[in-house]
């Protein structure tokens, strides 16, 4: 449905070395560097972080959340602490199951160090 996700940066760095560990937690390899972005790159898709080229600050989308595949609640919260621990910050409820219209889902939400939302997501596979 997409190609890829980019979320502004303010500070390149810093957030290169959150998403390094962050997405090392799902066996994604460390950001490629294009100029003032990297790209973190795997078969279901293409997620970037980049200095704004307008030259405005990076902000972050209100009522916007970027959702993660898990393969299970142990990796959304490993995703969670490792985020937590390289200048992440937790929001929403805590790490834990959550009933929905869809059935029961495993979440762990976090925020980048420049505001973006992020979702650890692990959706049980069905009962056959």
């Amino acid at each position: 449905m997409f190609s890829h996700i980019m979320v502004g940066a303010s500070d390149l760095e810093k957030s290169r070395q959150f998403y390094d560990a962050l997405l090392g937690t799902l066996g994604i390899a460390p950001g490629v560097a294009n100029k003032n972005r990297y790209f973190y790159r795997s078969p279901q898709g293409t997620f970037g972080i980049t200095t704004p080229i307008n030259g405005e600050p990076a902000s972050f989308a209100n009522g916007g959340t970027i959702g993660f595949a898990m393969q299970s609640p142990e990796q959304a919260d490993a995703f969670h602490a490792v985020g937590v621990a390289h200048g992440g910050t937790t929001c929403e409820d805590p790490p834990g199951w959550r009933e929905g219209p869809g059935g029961n889902l495993y979440l762990a939400y976090l925020r980048d160090p420049d505001g973006n939302k992020l979702c650890a997501l692990h959706r049980p596979p069905k009962a056959a």
